[in-house]
């Protein structure tokens, strides 16, 4: 199984941040030693042309020569620097490299991403370019050549709503957008996804299961994908600093398998991302993720049984 990884981009964040930006390499360290089968790789950097099938050139442009104003970089969260703009373009490239990778195996990984805060002319929440809006409608694309239009389902299971992929994919019928995530969180002022499903502060396994079943049904019976991109939030995590509910890491596996196995019953390519994760034992969010990576791996080995 393939993954891709910007992580050795690191933003020059000030003392006492709370982006917990030690993670990305803390989850290289622990694949490479709990799942050495999984193929790392460097990557790639997203062009002007592929960021700009999801956002306005002025924003693109504005990102890369830091002329962007202090008030868009408060939004986002982040100082400017030349080291976060080559990280936005890797992580967004990483979705796109994982997207390609999973139609060739099945299921393929960004070690990051997740960036659904974005929208097409502003960021916002630690998010500059949505790398899930560029992939799919890059993949759109390239696989248009064909004559036949593909359809990309966005299953965004962060703890916060993916407001910037609702907003770019508002009235788009070929991409469908369902997000999973805290009623009262972060954005507060949210958009409207295709399909929203908002949960209650505390809310636990059993409850978030049965939301999650009841979601994918409805997927099931309005849009038929030729490609998943899955953000695997960390942050719905019961010890998340900013996430407000309480699913064990049980209950994030069984969430992770349920939507791996969603796709594989119809035997749809996976591209997964990591979205949030803010425990305030680092280490615990770097376990969920691995938890995710593991699920991946076994949907991952099923596709290649297939293919013999």
């Amino acid at each position: 199984m393939r993954a891709f990884y910007s992580g050795q981009f690191v933003l020059p964040l000030p003392p006492g941040h709370r982006f917990p930006m030690s993670r990305y390499a803390l989850l290289r360290d622990r694949l490479l030693e709990r799942l050495p089968s999984v193929e790392m790789d460097q990557a790639p950097r997203a062009t002007d042309g592929e960021l700009a099938l999801a956002h306005t050139p002025q924003w693109i442009a504005a990102i890369s020569d830091g002329s962007v104003t202090t008030h868009a970089m408060r939004e986002i969260g982040f100082p400017w620097s030349e080291a976060m703009v080559e990280r936005s373009r890797r992580s967004t490239g990483a979705t796109i490299a994982a997207c390609r990778a999973a139609f060739a195996g099945g299921v393929a990984a960004n070690m990051a991403g997740g960036t659904h805060h974005a929208h097409a002319d502003k960021g916002g929440g630690f998010c500059v370019f949505n790398d899930a809006a560029v992939a799919a409608r890059l993949m759109q694309a390239e696989h248009g050549r064909s004559g036949r239009q593909l359809r990309v389902a966005v299953v965004d299971l962060d703890v916060h709503q993916g407001n910037g992929t609702a907003s770019i994919f508002r009235n788009d019928p070929s991409v469908f957008t369902l997000s999973l995530h805290g009623q009262k969180n972060f954005p507060f002022r949210k958009e409207a996804s295709d399909l929203d499903v908002e949960l209650p502060d505390g809310c636990g396994d059993a409850e978030y299961l049965t939301a999650l079943e009841h979601a994918l049904d409805e997927l099931d019976r309005r849009f038929s994908p030729g490609l998943v991109i899955y953000l695997a939030g960390a942050d719905p995590f019961e010890r998340d600093r900013l996430g407000r509910l309480k699913l064990s890491f049980d209950g994030l596996e069984a969430r992770d398998r349920r939507v791996f196995d969603w796709a594989w019953q119809r035997r749809i390519p996976l591209a997964f991302a990591m979205a949030g994760g803010y425990a305030s034992d680092i280490a615990e969010t770097v376990q969920v993720q691995v938890g995710t990576f593991r699920v991946a791996f076994d949907y991952w080995r099923r596709w290649q049984n297939a293919a013999r």
